[in-house]
């Protein structure tokens, strides 16, 4: 009987004790890359289609420049590319919370820091996704500005953003297209200047 009672009571010492709740994927992918914030890191073309021919074996950085609890502002800076053959600092990539999941935007400026006419598309979340990559399909928002601007072809885009022990990867993908850069988080590099307009 002593016994039964022990047993019974280590049991209910046991269901008391707490456990850790596993975070939410998107959860763990924000927190992820908030941890890096104010990091900034190396990267290359890992996708290799003749439409972007212009940035293969071109230098490139992405910086985790600013982070509140619910956005993530990446600059992503491409040597060789810019308006006088230097730097091109025209590309954000944003990441926020929203009521259902993460969203994914695309904030494109000129050099004089003025928006450029394709700015600000992207898409949400559909689904949980993982904590190391997460998709964006394109969003109404976007499509409507897409088919505004003759882009019809960007309609079915999906956006992916991967983090990794090792490094993050950008990617846009639909039927025929396939882009990627990959950045190495082993390999940090200083903070680049403020992409334009910000």
């Amino acid at each position: 009987m002593k016994a039964a009672l022990a047993l019974l009571a280590a049991t209910a010492l046991a269901g008391c004790a707490s456990t850790p709740v596993p975070a939410k994927p998107q959860d763990a992918f924000f927190a992820d890359l908030t941890a890096r914030c104010g990091q900034a890191y190396a990267g290359k073309l890992a996708s290799n289609q003749d439409a972007d021919a212009d940035m293969r074996g071109k230098a490139m950085v992405m910086h985790i420049r600013r982070c509140t609890p619910d956005r993530i502002e990446i600059p992503f800076h491409i040597d060789g590319v810019g308006p006088d053959g230097g730097w091109d600092r025209s590309r954000t990539w944003i990441i926020t919370r929203t009521a259902t999941g993460l969203r994914l935007k695309h904030d494109h400026r000129h050099a004089d820091g003025s928006k450029d006419e394709l700015t600000m598309y992207g898409g949400d979340t559909a689904d949980a996704g993982t904590a190391m990559r997460q998709t964006f399909p394109v969003d109404a928002e976007s499509i409507a500005l897409f088919t505004r601007t003759g882009r019809s072809v960007s309609n079915s885009n999906i956006w992916s953003v991967e983090t990794t022990a090792d490094g993050y990867t950008y990617g846009l993908s639909r039927e025929g297209r396939d882009f990627r850069v990959s950045f190495d988080y082993r390999q940090p590099v200083a903070p680049p200047p403020a992409p334009w307009g910000w």
